[in-house]
């Protein structure tokens, strides 16, 4: 960009990756690379149009939605491939009726509902981490309602979790997904999940 309109609003390098949430540096590797339109000063500083940023501000938050639903696609997937490609199936799911699993697979789709939307939250969600609890508790009643052990129990909400973060690991380098996101990703689904296991635990008492 070579001229600066006079009703536009700029923001300095700093002020522009601060609003993007995002280092100094990646946003000068984007503008370099042409990817975010910039202004270079005659003092050969960088300027960012506000409407510009906002824009990528609106697209990386949509960006960052999309990977958690493919994210959390690829897990469901994952995670009935190998149960129908396991030689024996696990105890916890070889004893059950198809009205148990029935019930289990309801659990399982709130579950991740509430997964989903913790992961897209800002912050701490109080609300949503109370949901949590209230499903790990239904899961351990409904267990328990089987004669499912405390061990069985967990163990199928490991396989559970396992799922979640191996196919978190995986997801493929993609725009504006930085190692940052990526932890983030990770550290929610940690968070959510434990708040369920306590839940199951504390349902089994």
């Amino acid at each position: 960009m070579t001229h600066e309109p006079d009703d536009t609003t700029y923001l300095s390098l700093s002020a522009a990756s601060k609003r993007l949430g995002v280092h100094s540096a990646t946003l000068r590797r984007w503008a370099d690379a042409g990817a975010v339109p910039v202004y270079i000063t005659p003092g050969g500083h960088r300027r960012f149009a506000l409407a510009d940023i906002e824009a990528l501000v609106a697209r990386k938050a949509l960006t960052s939605q999309t990977l958690t639903s493919t994210w959390a696609a690829r897990a469901i997937a994952q995670a009935r491939t190998e149960l129908a490609q396991a030689q024996d199936q696990p105890a916890w799911l070889a004893t059950m009726s198809a009205e148990e699993r029935a019930t289990r697979r309801r659990i399982g789709q709130q579950l991740m509902g509430v997964v989903l939307r913790y992961v897209n939250a800002q912050g701490d969600d109080e609300a949503l981490l109370r949901e949590a609890q209230t499903i790990g508790t239904e899961y351990a009643r409904s267990a328990r309602q089987i004669g499912m052990p405390l061990t069985a129990a967990l163990e199928a909400a490991l396989f559970f979790r396992d799922s979640l973060v191996e196919s978190a690991l995986d997801l493929p380098e993609q725009a504006y997904l930085r190692h940052e996101d990526s932890a983030r990703l990770l550290r929610r689904i940690s968070r959510v999940l434990n708040v369920v296991q306590l839940a199951v635990v504390d349902g089994y008492q």
